[in-house]
C-alpha cells in the first residue's frame, strides 16, 4: 500500500511563510524579553540603591497629653546624613504632632531617643520616611 504524503517534500522548495512568520515572531519576542528583563533589573537595582536611610521605630510612649517619646534606630552607611520623619495621631486618625530628626552621626547604627510635641493626647508614633544624602551635600 502506498502512504500518501501531503505538503511538500522538506528542504525542496525552501521554507514556507508560516516558518519564516514564526522566526521572525520568536526573534521579537526573545529581544522584548531581554529589554523588558533589563528594564526590570535597572529598576530594581535603582530603588535599592537609593534607600540610603532605613529607620523603624523601636518603642513609642505617650507621656503625656501634649508629648510622645519614641525610640527610633536608624541603619545607614557611616558617612551617610539624612533626616527622619516622625508623625503622631489622635485617636480619630488626625496628626497631632510631626518632627523631622536629624540623623547625622557618624554610625552605620544610629539610635535615638526623640520627644514629638503633641496638640493633644497621642495614640500612635509613625515613621513616616527617612531620606539621606552622602556626607557633604547635607
Amino acid at each position: 500500500m502506498a502512504a500518501v504524503r501531503e505538503g511538500l517534500p522538506d528542504g525542496r522548495y525552501g521554507r514556507s511563510a508560516d516558518q519564516r512568520a514564526d522566526r521572525k515572531l520568536k526573534i521579537i519576542g526573545a529581544v522584548l524579553g531581554v529589554v523588558l528583563l533589563g528594564v526590570v533589573g535597572w529598576l530594581g537595582v535603582s530603588y535599592i540603591s537609593g534607600q540610603d536611610l532605613s529607620g523603624r521605630i523601636i518603642t513609642w510612649e505617650a507621656v503625656s497629653d501634649h508629648a510622645v517619646k519614641v525610640h527610633l534606630e536608624v541603619v545607614k552607611d557611616k558617612d551617610d546624613t539624612g533626616v527622619c520623619t516622625l508623625r503622631s495621631q489622635a485617636t480619630d486618625g488626625s496628626e497631632v504632632g510631626r518632627k523631622d530628626v536629624a540623623i547625622d552621626q557618624r554610625a552605620g547604627q544610629v539610635d535615638t531617643e526623640v520627644t514629638v510635641r503633641t496638640t493633644k493626647r497621642a495614640t500612635n508614633a509613625v515613621l513616616v520616611g527617612c531620606t539621606g544624602a552622602p556626607a557633604g551635600n547635607g
